[in-house]
């Protein structure tokens, strides 16, 4: 079919209704081989009856990590490039040749990008480089949740760039994440200095609000040696100031906030977060000097720490609002409408446009 040997290889249990757009977009693989893991529906009779190579096998304990490494033993030996996705992921057309067109005898990983979520009207939201296709030798899971790859071969392995294969993730909004927070624990105390697991764990105390334990583990994930990924490091300070504010701690939140605009100036996140967070208190001349600051911000890095909101309407919407309680209503109501072209199934954003608008005819 191509020049290297193409396998697709992937993990499922209870996904019936994505095995149809996940086969027809995997299409284009000399192969497709699956881990069931024990669906209750009819996933592996119709991922069987499409064409995959499927074998159910149950993992226990769960781990995310030994059940991706079971999958990649199911793929040939002979495969020269496999490609892991999920069965809510799907290639736009042609994703094999820009795969293949990447590739050499001696690249061992290639990144490629990947939408990881949607806009309410369809357009992309977050987007950054995703790194799951690989060599068939050399490769293993680690990580019992947000598990990556890690090279056992020899030396550093070669990476590549493949722009062309662009994979997109269309979740089910219905399925929990109730599992990750034990299981990031559980990663975490098996690799204390690994500073990537110390801010997934920190972050996933934040979304459950967990205020102090995010404080913690965030504190020491800044203080690993590993940990010197500016945006990464960045992100953990955005995170600490938003989890001291909710503790009351104003003074110190304030401080991560800085830290976080020092260590990554080139990010707007911890810019439109302290805007967002002066808005509350009403230091409005703050929220106008932030938001210009991160509009001034024009090339959006291609990293999973970028979100859809601060690189669309949110610098808008804050630096309208700051504009307007600062008695500047005509720049207010343009970029009132600048944030709802950005974001029109927001209905919030138009409310404030009207607003605007009647307060200057008025």
């Amino acid at each position: 079919m191509g020049e290297y040997t193409v396998w697709v290889y992937a993990i499922c249990r209870d996904e019936a209704p994505f095995v149809p757009p996940w086969m027809a977009s995997m299409g284009e693989a000399d192969g497709i081989a699956v881990l069931d893991t024990g669906s209750r529906d009819t996933t592996a009779e119709d991922l069987a009856a499409l064409g995959a190579r499927v074998t159910k096998e149950v993992i226990s304990p769960w781990r995310f990590d030994a059940a991706r490494s079971r999958s990649l033993e199911l793929v040939p030996e002979e495969a020269d490039i496999c490609v892991c996705t999920d069965l809510d992921e799907v290639f736009r057309p042609g994703w094999r040749q820009a795969l293949e067109a990447a590739w050499a005898p001696d690249v061992k990983q290639l990144r490629y990008p990947y939408i990881w979520s949607f806009n309410p009207d369809g357009t992309p939201g977050s987007q950054f480089w995703q790194e799951k296709v690989h060599s068939r030798r050399g490769w293993t899971w680690a990580g019992a949740v947000h598990e990556c790859l890690k090279w056992q071969g020899e030396g550093e392995p070669r990476r590549g760039w493949a722009p062309g294969a662009l994979l997109e993730h269309h979740p089910d909004p219905r399925k929990s994440r109730g599992q990750y927070l034990p299981l990031l624990e559980v990663a975490a105390a098996e690799a204390p200095e690994d500073d990537r697991l110390a801010h997934y764990l920190g972050r996933e105390y934040f979304f459950y609000g967990r205020w102090a334990d995010c404080v913690g583990e965030l504190t020491r994930h800044l203080a690993l040696p590993r940990a010197v990924w500016a945006d990464e490091r960045a992100a953990s300070m955005d995170y600490l100031a938003r989890a001291c504010a909710a503790l009351g701690r104003e003074e110190e939140a304030r401080g991560w906030f800085l830290q976080a605009m020092a260590q990554a100036p080139h990010l707007r996140e911890p810019l439109v977060d302290l805007a967002s967070f002066l808005m509350e208190r009403g230091e409005w001349d703050g929220v106008v000097w932030l938001c210009r600051r991160a509009l001034a911000l024009t090339q959006r890095p291609r990293s999973y720490l970028c979100r859809a909101d601060a690189w669309g309407w949110a610098p808008h919407d804050l630096l309208s609002l700051g504009l307007f309680y600062t008695g500047r209503r005509r720049e207010a109501l343009e970029e009132a409408e600048r944030a709802a072209a950005l974001a029109p199934w927001d209905p919030r954003l138009r409310d404030n446009v009207s607003v605007i608008r009647a307060r200057l005819e008025g």
